[in-house]
């Protein structure tokens, strides 16, 4: 009897149950659309440190096998490479697995590094961002092909190869599904909108002080920070210290519905971030219809309706001009969608899909 087809995804995390939103939304949505692209292929999610508990579950339909490993010992986490490869060896025998995709080229990487070399399947790592930068351990320890790699983006390519020397073959970014957004742009009572983490990273201290520059031309203008983290105290002081507070208002994380919704009442998405895989809500606020402000250029093609600038100063004199524009017009960019990534993903797997085209 022929087994069932299977992909195995190897993540250091996935979100908890299907209300989890919150977590990692571009690989949700990326998910659901391997699963549209080829409904005969069984998904498989092995989930190295999030959830925090040891169990298995079904998210929409996938079959999600976490070990939660968290920031536990280092003799927990050799555990957990145990007990990965002891679940792996039963998948093995229940499925037909065409291959392992690895979300960061991280321990998820080095782990199904070795479990495509043990049982000679494809193995392609999907790099997010951050494992691009200098110092990532797991490159020495697996030494990547360029034709195994994925990158989410050009300045992702480019970044990985200047740090290592190796280029990724593959220039995949996330897409986005339309499906999740309103019929009708709505009428935009913000002017400026930032998502995402309260790290260092993302610079919202920068956001704060571009707003306190605006201010001055523009007294009543209205700007809100969409999330959750360490920053939160110190930007609450900022937006005090800076008489902002009839200004600026900080909404905490919020489901990804509730982000889409900010987002089509937004003339601006202001990204700040000064490194960025790609950033789906950047992707996400061009759907909505609004105008992309931000630092990273993640692809070498221009796409409309996002301006890339050098400087916090370029940032105010694009907004200046955005907002003294009265008949600026709002309206839809799709750059990628997210069925034409999965489609692209799973092609890279020597197997015969069904439903792929």
């Amino acid at each position: 009897m022929n087994k069932p087809k299977a992909l195995v995804v190897i993540t250091p995390g996935f979100p908890k149950n299907e209300d989890d939103t919150t977590c990692l939304p571009p690989i949700q949505i990326a998910l659901k659309a391997f699963q549209q692209a080829d409904p005969s292929l069984t998904i498989i999610v092995l989930s190295l440190r999030y959830p925090f508990s040891s169990e298995t579950y079904q998210w929409n339909g996938i079959t999600v096998i976490s070990f939660g490993g968290g920031n536990k010992s280092k003799l927990f986490r050799a555990y957990t490479f145990i007990q990965t490869w002891v679940r792996f060896k039963k998948l093995h025998q229940e499925f037909n697995i065409v291959g392992l995709l690895s979300l960061w080229l991280d321990r998820s990487a080095f782990i199904a590094n070795l479990l495509a070399k043990r049982y000679r399947i494809q193995h392609f790592c999907w790099l997010q961002g951050q494992d691009a930068k200098k110092g990532n351990k797991f490159v020495k320890l697996i030494k990547p092909k360029g034709l195994s790699l994925i990158a989410i983006s050009d300045f992702i390519a480019d970044e990985f190869y200047s740090n290592y020397q190796i280029m990724p073959k593959h220039i995949i970014p996330i897409g986005i599904n339309t499906n999740r957004f309103t019929n009708e742009l709505n009428e935009r009572d913000i002017d400026i909108l930032g998502v995402g983490s309260l790290i260092p990273l993302k610079q919202y201290d920068l956001f704060l002080a571009v707003i306190k520059q605006l201010v001055v031309d523009f007294p009543t203008i209205r700007a809100c920070i969409c999330g959750a983290g360490p920053e939160m105290n110190k930007l609450e002081k900022l937006i005090k210290e800076w008489n902002l507070s009839a200004n600026v208002s900080l909404s905490d994380e919020l489901p990804h519905s509730e982000v889409l919704q900010l987002m089509a009442k937004s003339k601006i998405l202001l990204h700040t971030s000064n490194y960025e895989g790609f950033g789906m809500v950047n992707l996400e606020a061009l759907y909505a219809g609004a105008k992309v402000i931000s630092f990273v250029k993640p692809m070498h093609q221009e796409i409309e309706n996002w301006f890339h600038v050098n400087s916090s100063d370029e940032m105010v004199t694009m907004i200046k001009a955005t907002l003294s524009n009265p008949d600026y017009t709002y309206k839809r960019i799709m750059p990628f969608s997210v069925s034409t990534t999965a489609t692209a993903i799973l092609q890279l797997y020597a197997y015969k899909a069904n439903a792929i085209s």
